[in-house]
């Protein structure tokens, strides 16, 4: 149950962020909805999230391995249905997002991911537990924008993961959309 009302006060800010979250999203975001309690943090918000859509040095696949892996390591039931659903519109492997949560256990993964993936939860612990080994794995697969990138990504999924946890916001249904039924 979230512990902010996901109806926040009747605003122009609001009622456009709503038509576009439900023309573009289906449903009105949960993470939107509380944060259009406070129109400046809003609009900083969406501004933010605009610019990392146009970020494009890093692998696609990658990055949202990464995104997802900081989101089960925090325990984000929101990031995670969101992210599943975002990514998988965007040609991500079901697969590869289905298996995060035992990444270690899996077969679907490259070296590559797996050390991503490994180097998204040592990001997201705390105290945080990258290594000079782990960047120097990751350096051989990735270049300085590549590396600068996922590093953001994973620090922006923190925050995202951190707000809605911290709310109680959880799943919204966005999985289901995407996967078939048994």
């Amino acid at each position: 149950m979230a512990r902010i009302p996901l109806d926040p006060p009747r605003t122009l800010l609001t009622r456009l962020a709503e038509w576009y979250s439900r023309r573009t999203y289906g449903a009105v975001l949960d993470p939107g909805a509380a944060m259009a309690h406070n129109g400046r943090v809003l609009r900083t918000y969406v501004r933010h999230e605009t610019s990392l859509a146009r970020w494009d040095r890093l692998d696609p696949t990658l990055k949202a391995l990464a995104v997802m892996s900081s989101a089960v390591t925090i325990g984000c039931s929101w990031c995670l249905d969101f992210g599943y659903w975002e990514s998988a519109q965007r040609g991500v492997d079901p697969r590869k997002l289905r298996d995060v949560p035992r990444w270690r256990d899996s077969d679907v993964y490259s070296d590559v991911e797996r050390q991503v993936m490994a180097y998204a939860e040592a990001m997201t612990t705390t105290p945080l537990q990258v290594t000079d080994e782990m960047v120097a794995g990751l350096r051989r697969h990735l270049d300085d924008a590549e590396l600068v990138e996922l590093t953001m990504m994973v620090s922006v999924e923190n925050s995202r993961s951190r707000f809605n946890s911290a709310l109680g916001l959880t799943s919204q249904g966005f999985k289901d959309r995407c996967e078939l039924p048994a």
